[in-house]
């Protein structure tokens, strides 16, 4: 494992229910989360939101990545712990692209305490070219499950993380390298440029003018960079940025 701190991600929470009145209790339909280090409330969620503990997912995925060359390599908490990723690179999987370019999977799973996300199991990529060995954030498969006491899938994702891993390989080896052998349409281009965030667009039309995009691949790279080389990590608008980027070249591209 590299050296990532489970802490933050890892502190272990409960609900405790949202009631009225000292001597005659009401119920309100509400329940708090609330951080059992500090017992600092986390959010405050309907009696339908069902809670599943970070420790819970990261021990499942564990499981499912042993045996499979894969390594964690990113853990990121927000919002004092009420929105939490891992990411775990599976080495054993590379795909070479030429010009020393190679490319190998990352297994991302996302989960929150405040309902903003659900959780999420994405498949992406890690770029192993670039010197500082930063996530390029490819997002090229995305489950989704909501946190709901009536979502039976939620009880069990072991299976989801195991088709996404076995799934990702096949995506790797074919559309790729479409996306090098695809030129550009200089309408893509403008439409990445909007898609940058303002504070970064000096940074981003300076590499573009210096690179010089042709083909897909030279897009995703470009857009990539920006996101692993001068936005924060612990920024969510960089983590917004990875999500977005491959889905939309990838289509650009003609990739279904």
């Amino acid at each position: 494992m590299a050296n990532v701190d489970l802490s933050e991600a890892l502190v272990p929470v409960k609900t405790i229910p949202a009631q009225l009145g000292a001597d005659i209790i009401q119920k309100t339909g509400y329940k708090f989360v609330i951080r059992e280090d500090n017992n600092e409330v986390i959010s405050c969620m309907t009696d339908e939101y069902q809670l599943v503990e970070n420790s819970e997912i990261y021990e499942t995925a564990s499981r499912v990545m042993t045996g499979m060359d894969a390594e964690l390599t990113e853990v990121e908490s927000f919002s004092n712990g009420a929105k939490t990723q891992f990411k775990w690179t599976l080495k054993g999987t590379k795909v070479d692209l030429g010009d020393g370019d190679v490319v190998s999977p990352e297994i991302t799973l996302r989960n929150s305490y405040n309902g903003q996300w659900g959780l999420h199991i994405l498949a992406g990529a890690f770029r192993f070219i670039c010197s500082n060995g930063m996530i390029i954030g490819m997002i090229i498969s995305k489950k989704n499950y909501k946190h709901s006491i009536y979502n039976m899938d939620i009880a069990d994702i072991e299976p989801s993380i195991e088709d996404t891993v076995l799934a990702t390989d096949g995506i790797f080896r074919k559309d790729l390298p479409k996306l090098k052998e695809t030129k550009i349409d200089e309408k893509h281009l403008v439409s990445l440029i909007e898609m940058i965030p303002s504070n970064q667009m000096e940074a981003f039309t300076q590499y573009l003018m210096a690179q010089k995009p042709e083909n897909y691949w030279d897009l995703l790279n470009s857009a990539t960079w920006i996101a692993t080389h001068t936005m924060k990590r612990q920024n969510e608008a960089t983590h917004k940025l990875e999500q977005q980027i491959y889905p939309t070249i990838s289509k650009w591209a003609g990739i279904a």
